[in-house]
């Protein structure tokens, strides 16, 4: 649809006096009101609102009384219609401001009105703004000002008011609505809102079948997400409805749109161009880091490469890719290459360090994720596969002209995916190894300067007049630094920054030839010579810190971390930190973190291992960063559950963590931390240190349980399974499988968690621990309510409520109660069932309790869902999924909303049903592929309800599937469903 649709055009209102916070203001978007200021005003009987209706949409406009009784009661007007409309006109004059309501012509007309006292007329002017924005190609303001204009209505127009001309203006206005949602959710497709449409459209469809413009947005959306099945069903459910209702087929629209859709057609991958519409502008990246102002030498390379990318308009895309030792300065050259061929990329230009030379390179998956969030794909459209990803990339590519820079890659198969494929891109990598099985790359190997190009770069930095009076001992440095333009740099940086040395005072302190001309000769270890270069000129602070803060895995660090490691306060480590980062040696991240260049850390970690003697002293700075990291977590772990014993059970901490008041910061604290914490708790997993790494992981769960860093989580879980194993430490096993079973079972790999649980269980036993002990059996009571074995599950609960009373834990005695009381529901024990639930809800009001709390209420309002109490169910559910959302529980948020489908749906109100389905699918749920199972049949079900059943046929299909892909009894309920469908 072109453009924002607009109500038809009518007169504006006089405007009287400059804005008053007393003046008048009328809605007719809803009831018909009318406030002065703040206070409501009286508008009398349902007539009088009808005359005051007609008045307001007039907008200035006399009507006489022969077409106000017409519009109060049509062909059949009371006897005494004209002295009716007289008394409501008195009354409403009276009620308004004097020359408000005036008579004129034997009519009345309302005069007088400022801007904004009509919210139709406000709504009129959002949406000529927004067609405005939408024409500038500002779609994200053009969303947002159509989102106030629709916010205006409060439920139906002219709510309440008789009348054919109140009739009429309703089905106006209500038409206008529409065409204005549907104008936004047009916007929302073509920023990539794919997933979050699915949902709203779907409930918009139900309430509205046969509107074909929104079932062609709902194909639309659905075929952007992934779901082709699904949108051909769409259109298969409005054809048969068409039919059935009005005899007609659906528009060519709809019906192109389905061929579209059959050949997979590539223009849906994108949104078109709007006809008779200025283009919306593309999201344009332009993240090359800034190139250096001393750039010096390269000439010829320079000239090479910029030609290539010169030419890469109307070819297959060019790749060139620089080789050669770290600090020799392939990023250097391309970037400044990068910024030089700008011009000729004028769709933007993308950057990646790779991390190819340190331990972990970065996945090619989390890379196209950067990537695709920078060319304006928004994250609900991103898929989960490397294969996906990759092929989402290369079509938002197609048709732009895109530069790539891939810096520091491990290997060409880290590169292959990130390439752009389509012709007029181009793509530079750098690497520090040659990439011969990157076909069709043009490959360059990047030497070390001339001595003349080193002299020339030393010169810039360090300034022409004191070069000039020592150009002998300029060599001299220049050479120390085997002509290495990184080692170059550091060392000419740090000249120019100390004004009381000589060059010669430099080049003394470079003459150390046995360590330099060693390290040059030795392959790879030429890069280890150029950092000692700057490392040895470090004084025993600096070096220290250089030394201790390359031991940790982190991608970065923070200062209050790194002031922990260091064993220092945070302004004497800030210090530290800025000097070094004045060397060169570390990088400023951001206001407060600190990062290392993957080569750099290597080389600082060799010098720890050589320096930092004894080797105690090492384990003790890892040994501070884990308990800052452990302290922290567990304050975080205690402002979200108040009263849980698991903080009092967790290794004590030698240091002190951050403290914080609000449970917003301390989220936001873990979050951030995230890869840090989990690569500290990874690199413990052994020695003395082993159980606090553990219960580092236990601390901090909520990383599992919010759906961003679960995998990254699982994976330390089970390194730590596997260490605390071989290490003979059952303490710390039990934990970890706990911590394991938990991480599975919110995956729906329920069979794998019970056998970690059990195991557990035995652990506990042999440990006497009772946190692992009363958490196993919680968690073996959860999984037998999840597949379907309540008599166990009533027998592991019943002991875990013991065990926690047995540890005074109370939280935990609230979570196995409200478990219990699930149990029991679908076993009959429904008024046990609900009291229970009541129980652990009040335990953890009376805690304060948040988070913890969503769950009990999510666990009251599954029991008294099954015990027909929909209205209180639905009470307890929609207060559970708030909290979620408020503390950031993604697949906990999605679950509530599964919960809050079924009701509705018993409540036979498929619509809503299947809206809150889709909000499940589209946030994920606890319980992983068997919960999404679940949520794709009851979608089915709603849309069965709805008359849709090809796309309910869609959806089951889907959730069997899953269910056989796990072998889950639940198959044989869909395929149940789906045989009558079959037949008919």
């Amino acid at each position: 649809m072109d453009g924002v649709p607009r109500v038809p055009q009518q007169r504006r209102p006089d405007s009287g006096a400059e804005a008053d916070p007393a003046r008048l203001r009328f809605c007719v978007l809803g009831p018909v009101r009318a406030w002065r200021g703040e206070e409501p005003l009286p508008t009398g009987s349902p007539q009088q609102r009808a005359l005051l209706a007609a008045l307001l949409l007039r907008e200035g406009r006399t009507a006489t009384a022969a077409e106000l009784i017409d519009a109060l009661w049509g062909e059949k007007p009371p006897q005494q219609a004209l002295a009716a409309v007289r008394t409501y006109a008195s009354r409403l004059r009276k009620a308004l401001d004097p020359g408000v309501l005036v008579s004129e012509s034997g009519g009345y007309a309302v005069r007088g009105l400022g801007d904004g006292a009509l919210d139709v007329t406000t709504a009129q002017d959002l949406a000529a703004q927004a067609e405005k924005a939408r024409a500038a190609g500002d779609l994200c303001r053009a969303r947002e000002l159509l989102g106030e204009a629709l916010a205006l209505w409060d439920g139906e127009a002219l709510a309440g008011v008789p009348g054919p001309y109140a009739e009429t203006q309703r089905v106006r206005l209500e038409e206008w609505r529409l065409q204005l949602l549907e104008t936004r959710l047009d916007m929302d497709l073509e920023q990539g809102c794919h997933a979050e449409t699915v949902s709203e459209l779907t409930a918009l469809t139900a309430a509205h079948p046969l509107r074909e413009r929104l079932r062609e947005l709902l194909m639309l959306a659905l075929y952007r997400s992934g779901r082709q099945a699904e949108a051909l069903a769409v259109y298969a459910d409005t054809r048969r409805l068409l039919a059935d209702e009005l005899g007609v087929d659906p528009r060519p629209g709809l019906r192109e749109l389905q061929e579209r859709i059959l050949r997979a057609d590539p223009g849906l991958a994108e949104p078109a161009a709007p006809s008779e519409k200025p283009a919306v502008a593309a999201v344009r990246p332009a993240q090359l880091p800034a190139t250096v102002p001393d750039f010096t030498g390269r000439a010829a390379f320079v000239r090479e490469l910029s030609d290539i990318l010169a030419t890469a308009e109307g070819k297959v895309m060019a790749v060139s890719a620089l080789a050669g030792i770290g600090g020799v300065g392939k990023t250097t050259l391309a970037v400044h290459i990068a910024h030089q061929a700008r011009a000729a990329f004028p769709d933007g230009q993308l950057y990646v360090d790779l991390q190819g030379a340190g331990p972990r390179a970065a996945e090619p998956e989390t890379v196209l994720g950067s990537f695709l969030r920078a060319l304006g794909t928004a994250d609900s459209a991103i898929p989960d596969t490397l294969e996906e990803r990759a092929a989402l990339y290369r079509s938002v590519l197609d048709g732009r002209r895109v530069l790539v820079l891939l810096d520091n890659a491990k290997d060409a198969a880290q590169v292959r995916p990130l390439l752009p494929g389509t012709e007029g891109c181009a793509a530079l990598v750098t690497s520090r190894v040659r990439m011969v099985d990157l076909a069709g790359a043009h490959l360059v190997d990047l030497d070390v300067m001339s001595p003349d190009e080193a002299l020339a770069l030393f010169t810039k930095i360090v300034g022409e007049e004191r070069v000039a009076s020592e150009r002998e001992a300029a060599l001299d440095v220049v050479a120390a630094c085997g002509f290495l333009p990184l080692a170059i740099r550091i060392a000419a940086s740090r000249l120019a920054s100390r004004r009381t040395w000589t060059v010669s005072v430099l080049a003394a302190k470079l003459a150390d030839e046995r360590r330099r001309l060693d390290e040059l000769q030795a392959g790879d270890l030429a890069v280890k010579a150029t950092f000692e270069l700057g490392y040895g000129a470090l004084d025993p602070a600096q070096a220290r810190a250089f030394r201790l803060l390359g031991l940790a895995d982190g991608p970065d660090i923070s200062l209050a971390a790194a002031a922990a490691v260091l064993d220092l306060d945070e302004e004497a480590t800030e210090d530290l930190l800025e000097s070094l980062v004045d060397t060169s040696l570390l990088e400023s991240a951001a206001p407060g973190r600190y990062r290392f260049h993957d080569l750099v850390r290597l080389y600082a970690r060799a010098c720890a291992e050589r320096d930092e003697q004894p080797a105690e002293e090492r384990e003790a700075a890892m040994s501070r960063l884990l308990d800052f990291y452990l302290a922290t977590a567990a304050g975080v772990y205690a402002i979200e559950r108040p009263g849980d014993r698991t903080v009092e059970h967790l290794e004590q901490s030698r240091r002190a963590g951050r403290t914080f008041t609000e449970a917003s910061e301390a989220l936001d604290w873990l979050h951030t931390e995230a890869d840090c914490l989990l690569a500290c708790a990874q690199q413990s997993l052994q020695g003395p240190a082993l159980r606090r790494a553990v219960d580092l992981l236990l601390a901090a769960k909520d990383l599992a349980e919010s759906g961003v860093s679960s995998l990254r989580y699982e994976r330390v879980t089970l390194a730590a399974c596997t260490a605390a194993q071989e290490a003979g430490d059952a303490h710390a096993e039990g934990r970890a499988r706990v911590t394991l079973t938990q991480v599975l079972s919110n995956a729906g790999r329920f069979e794998q968690a019970e056998k970690e649980a059990r195991r557990a269980v035995d652990l506990a036993a042999d440990s006497q621990d009772p946190w692992t002990g009363s958490n196993a059996l919680n968690e073996l009571g959860i999984i037998a309510n999840c597949t379907n074995r309540y008599a166990d599950g009533e027998t592991h609960l019943i002991r875990a409520i013991e065990a926690f009373r047995a540890d005074g834990n109370r939280p935990g005695e609230a979570s196995a109660l409200c478990n219990l009381s699930r149990v029991l529901a679908p076993m009959g024990h429904l008024s046990r069932a609900v009291e229970l639930a009541r129980e652990g809800t009040r335990i953890y009001d009376e805690l304060g309790l948040t988070v913890r709390l969503a769950n009990a209420r999510y666990a009251l309002g599954i029991v008294l869902t099954q015990s027909g109490r929909l209205a209180e169910a639905m009470q307890e559910l929609s207060q559970a999924v708030t909290i979620f959302a408020d503390n950031r529980q993604r697949l906990w948020e999605g679950t509530t909303h599964f919960r809050i489908a079924q009701v509705h749906l018993l409540a036979h109100r498929p619509a809503q049903a299947a809206q809150h389905a889709e909000q499940a699918l589209a946030t994920g749920c606890i319980g992983g592929d068997w919960m999404r199972g679940n949520a794709l049949t009851l979608l089915g079900k709603a849309l069965h309800a709805l008359n849709q059943s090809d796309r309910a046929r869609a959806c089951w299909r889907d959730a069997l599937a899953i269910y056989d892909a796990a072998a889950a009894p639940e198959a044989a309920e869909v395929r149940a469903l789906l045989t009558p469908l079959a037949a008919a």
